[in-house]
């Protein structure tokens, strides 16, 4: 069920915002100051590709002071409005009986596009780690 669910999201907007996310991740990346931040834009791009059997954990250990005030500083930058998108698209998918799955997968990428920093992808099967 996931595999078809991820295809159907990739035909439907899954794929345009992944290469939104790795577009944007690139520009950040031109600059020295941005690496960390396009570091999570791919994070989040990657996750774009196939949300289905995926799910977003803290990562392992203590979270440290950097990811707290890094986490801050993507707030403000443009963290919010990334929110914004994806909780309003997880709403909208919501009015129709079909869209729930699509809309869930929205709020899970909303929860990371929040705060990045600090964050794991971990495969729901296997537990395997996909942090950056």
């Amino acid at each position: 069920m996931r595999v078809i669910g991820n295809i159907i999201w990739l035909i439907f907007g899954g794929a345009e915002t992944a290469i939104e996310y790795f577009i944007a991740s690139l520009g950040l990346m031109i600059t020295i100051i941005g690496i960390p931040f396009g570091l999570q834009t791919l994070k989040i791009g990657i996750f774009c590709i196939w949300p289905f059997g995926s799910r977003v954990r803290p990562s392992v250990g203590q979270p440290s002071c950097l990811s707290t005030i890094m986490n801050i500083i993507w707030f403000f930058l443009g963290g919010i409005w990334i929110w914004l998108t994806h909780v309003l698209f997880g709403i909208l998918l919501f009015i129709t009986i079909i869209g729930i799955p699509f809309g869930k997968q929205h709020f899970k990428m909303a929860g990371l596009a929040l705060t990045p920093f600090g964050r794991e992808i971990v495969d729901s099967k296997t537990n395997i780690r996909h942090s950056l």
